[in-house]
């Protein structure tokens, strides 16, 4: 999974043309393509809003099922108006404002994840990204977590905490990926080419 700048600085445009335009409609951005055949083809990716260091939204998807420009578009107007972790981000929060795109792999299955320590042994810290699922619980951290979750075993509790599990299930599943992650501040990133 490759891209050059200029396939990453067309991403970030999208991304903040979709915000700038859900603030003027609501929606976002759609119908957009490029004459860039690689941003057309199927890509998952997670839209991460940073404001002066500190987290204001993150969406994602997980599996690629649409074009990769249209999966950061709409992930990039969720990220801003549709965590529900935060309020509608606000044109005036634009100011301190740093846009992260995360373009993911394809989720490889972890064959042996019947404990949580046969999870362990096989996580990469600060490459894998991990998805865990146990029937209505499921719950990804992203490769990028680890830096505030370093330790193996606290990056687990934590992300089982996200999913709302108890404890360890004979039932659990896991992926793992990896992410491209490029990023840039609002006021650096330029109009998107029409």
């Amino acid at each position: 999974m490759e891209l050059n700048d200029t396939q990453k600085q067309t991403l970030l445009a999208v991304a903040k043309a979709s915000i700038e335009h859900g603030f003027r409609t609501g929606r976002p951005l759609q119908g957009v393509r490029s004459e860039d055949d690689r941003l057309n083809e199927p890509g998952a990716a997670f839209v991460t809003l940073n404001r002066h260091g500190q987290l204001r939204g993150c969406i994602g998807s997980l599996q690629a099922y649409r074009p990769l420009i249209e999966d950061v578009a709409d992930n990039a107007f969720n990220a801003a108006f549709r965590d529900p972790r935060f309020a509608p981000l606000s044109e005036a929060e634009t100011e301190g404002l740093t846009v992260e795109v995360s373009v993911l792999t394809p989720p490889e299955p972890i064959p042996d994840c019947a404990t949580a320590d046969d999870l362990l042994r096989q996580l990469v810290p600060f490459e894998d990204g991990l998805i865990i699922d146990d029937g209505v619980h499921r719950a990804t951290f992203l490769p990028s977590v680890w830096e505030q979750l370093p330790d193996k075993v606290q990056f687990l509790t934590h992300l089982m905490a996200k999913a709302g599990m108890r404890g360890w299930s004979p039932t659990m599943r896991c992926w793992r990926y990896h992410t491209l992650k490029f990023e840039a501040p609002w006021a650096g990133i330029p109009p998107l080419s029409e």
